[in-house]
């Protein structure tokens, strides 16, 4: 398997498939969809065609992709562990020509999906340059546990609830017309974990530069190549949590969180030097630990206010929510309110540069 990964927006060589979000683009026009909502769309004539899939991952379990044809969703397909499998999709609409969407509704944490071709006749595919944002957090920004619709919140696994697709980052994406690069992981942090205090387990400053958002040296480096104009962080969530209870926990650290959030930005300007970074407080987080949390951001802010050579950071504070998906997290409807109410901000934003 040779790897040509991109991260940017790009296509094959024939310029017949369109690739978006943490991907990795193999040999003869494969590609593996990493990330939550990583696509790859084309163009094709006819009234149907298949398209072929497979779960690839270190252990036996199924996955998931979402369809968009023509411009609708269509819904959520199961990818089980096997070799690649055909999925045929018909055309209802009398259009000559069609585009199919094929997004990761998991996220990178949940194993990979193989993009394995189609039998669609293919036309070339162009797109429009845009604006972008890339969004970085926890399961919220994920979509994890959002979407009980097709197995109740109480059955099933973890990856049987998420829904990438409509997530608040690519929900208010699509609305304000932008192209997206999701880079979340679930039950992560900026110092700790939801329940490790960075122990056992990698925090988002440690997986972010891989492409796959693991600390597997195997894998490939991340590219920065999609330069996003606005970069939107939601870490904290996790940081501020209790764990399980059972684990040990430590008191919150402010001086750890304030002191690795400066790093990872740090970071972050290195390979995007002009980019608009905003900073959030989460709709999870209230009372007390809310008013440490946005405390916290204030000090992050300030550590760059002398910064000259880039964009002052803004934060942005969403309104405290009482989730009503699974595992208390936001479900699809509060992803909506949550891209609602975050869209008109990052809208102005844009229209500042």
């Amino acid at each position: 398997m040779i790897s040509l990964f991109s991260t940017s927006q790009t296509q094959n060589s024939n310029k017949t498939f369109l690739y978006q979000g943490r991907v990795d683009q193999l040999q003869n026009d494969n590609v593996i969809l990493i990330g939550t909502a990583a696509s790859v769309s084309f163009n094709f004539t006819g009234k149907e065609c298949s398209i072929s899939l497979q779960s690839v991952d270190s252990y036996e379990h199924h996955n998931y992709v979402q369809l968009v044809l023509d411009g609708k969703y269509i819904g959520k397909i199961r990818i089980e562990k096997v070799a690649a499998q055909s999925f045929p999709i018909k055309v209802t609409s009398t259009k000559k020509e069609h585009r199919l969407e094929i997004y990761k509704n998991t996220e990178a944490q949940s194993g990979n999906v193989l993009f394995a071709g189609t039998t669609a006749k293919l036309i070339p595919i162009s797109f429009k340059k845009k604006k972008k944002i890339e969004f970085i957090g926890d399961s919220i920004t994920c979509g994890a546990a959002s979407d009980p619709s097709d197995i109740p919140c109480d059955k099933g696994e973890y990856m049987d609830h998420h829904n990438g697709y409509y997530a608040y980052g690519p929900t208010l994406s699509r609305a304000i017309g932008v192209d997206y690069l999701m880079s979340c992981v679930s039950g992560i942090g900026m110092y700790r974990n939801w329940n490790d205090e960075n122990k056992d387990e990698a925090i988002m400053p440690d997986v972010y530069p891989n492409l796959y958002l693991t600390k597997d040296a195997s894998k490939p480096k991340y590219d920065f190549a999609f330069q996003p104009n606005i970069i939107s962080i939601a870490l904290g969530t996790n940081d501020f949590s209790g764990g399980d209870g059972k684990k040990e926990r430590l008191p919150f650290n402010p001086e750890k969180y304030v002191s690795n959030y400066i790093n990872f930005i740090k970071m972050l300007y290195k390979h995007n030097p002009n980019v608009q970074i905003v900073i959030t407080n989460s709709p999870m987080v209230g009372g007390e630990r809310g008013v440490v949390f946005e405390d916290c951001l204030k000090k992050v802010k300030a550590a760059f206010d002398s910064d000259k050579k880039h964009k002052a950071i803004k934060i942005f504070k969403f309104k405290p929510m009482t989730p009503k998906g699974c595992s208390g997290h936001p479900d699809v409807a509060d992803h909506k309110i949550l891209a609602e109410e975050y869209a008109p901000f990052l809208k102005k934003l844009l229209n500042e540069k």
